[in-house]
């Protein structure tokens, strides 16, 4: 596997020596104060349309309001090149060094006269960059259109769960041990019918209790998104099982989509304690009170298109990632994958994004970056 390496030089704020020379208690204004001065770390891994992972280890000071997300090092996990377009990124819950992922497009998608083809969902060896499995098959027959595949997944003890964006849309269930698949649950049985909704996404709860699936509404016909999404939240046992048992759902509404742009919902995460959903909408980001469905917040303006929302382990903060407007190698209009920090006391970005795809792209004279989901570990 070939890499490319970028590496920067990330500043950092230094605190805890003040302390030593204060009698300050822990809930006096100025202690507060510093506390909140904690630093996150973290490696990153950015899906890509290229068909790789970003591999982005990141420094995070949120005390820092003009550049609080610092790439240290940038490199790339490859996991099949143009033949495998990628959004979906998943790490094992219990083994950090394993990656699930499942493929955007069917690997002919580059070839105008090519028939058929074959989507993919496999695994990776972060501690190597290596594949380790890649399970091929094709796309369902009742998936009339096949644009958009897999974008968003969640998974259980056992299973991986990619979800997909086809019409009709469908959860894959998949053996984490051997990538089999072993169920195939299109969404009718919850009465959602072909053309009703647009890109299916997904995400297990941190008790891999549930599994809560969101579909974009588009009652007019497909992809005329009219800005609102449902959230449904599924029994993870049923699931596994090739089920579909609702436990509740809601609906969040925004912007119906049209030639300025508008609300269209992809990926998400919960908080570690499972309270709180980080939904990304592509004009905004979106703030969910897990227990009810009810939203707590709506980002927005952002400063490019809004595809995953990640909390920090302790819920305090939340990583955008975006699609914004660049200048490519060239200087020509283009677009890059960048990191955006989010206060979720505050309600508000804390100040620029930053790149994660631009320093290996134009070293290599490579043009438009176009990235979706995240995971990461954090250290």
């Amino acid at each position: 596997m070939k890499k490319f390496v970028s590496t920067v030089v990330a500043m950092s704020v230094v605190v805890g020596g003040y302390l030593a020379y204060s009698a300050l208690t822990s809930k006096s204004p100025v202690a507060e104060a510093l506390a909140a001065a904690k630093t996150y770390s973290a490696t990153m891994y950015v899906a890509g349309m290229g068909g790789h992972f970003a591999k982005a280890d990141v420094t995070i000071d949120p005390n820092n309001t003009e550049n609080p997300i610092k790439v240290d090092k940038l490199d790339m996990v490859d996991i099949g090149g143009a033949t495998h377009p990628t959004h979906d990124a998943r790490i094992d819950a219990k083994d950090k060094n394993t990656m699930y992922w499942s493929t955007y497009k069917l690997d002919t998608w580059k070839d105008k006269d090519a028939k058929g083809g074959n989507l993919h969902v496999g695994k990776t060896d972060l501690k190597t960059g290596n594949v380790v499995k890649d399970t091929a098959f094709p796309a369902p027959e009742r998936a009339k259109w096949t644009g958009a595949n897999y974008c968003a997944s969640g998974q259980s003890e056992k299973y991986f769960m990619p979800v997909s964006m086809a019409d009709e849309g469908y959860i894959d269930v998949f053996d984490k041990a051997t990538m089999e698949l072993k169920h195939r649950v299109f969404f009718d049985d919850l009465g959602i019918k072909a053309g009703e909704t647009t890109f299916a996404h997904g995400i297990n709860t941190p008790d891999m209790k549930k599994f809560l699936l969101t579909v974009n509404l588009s009652p007019d016909g497909h992809t005329k998104f009219n800005g609102n999404t449902k959230l449904i939240m599924l029994d993870m046992a049923a699931l596994e099982q090739g089920k579909m048992v609702k436990l509740a759902e809601g609906v969040i509404t925004g912007k119906p989509k049209d030639a300025s742009g508008g609300t269209i919902t992809f990926r998400q995460f919960f908080t570690a304690d499972g309270k709180t959903l980080f939904q990304s909408g592509a004009d905004r980001g979106y703030v969910i009170d897990a227990a009810t469905l009810k939203v707590l917040d709506e980002v927005t303006p952002l400063p490019g298109e809004n595809h995953d929302f990640m909390p920090t382990p302790d819920g305090k903060y939340a990583v955008l990632t975006l699609r914004e407007k660049a200048k490519d190698f060239e200087g020509k209009d283009s677009t890059d994958g960048t990191l955006l920090l989010y206060d979720v006391a505050a309600k508000k970005t804390i100040g620029k994004s930053a790149s994660v795809c631009f320093a290996c792209h134009k070293e290599q004279k490579v043009g438009t970056a176009v990235l979706c989901g995240l995971d990461a570990n954090w250290k």
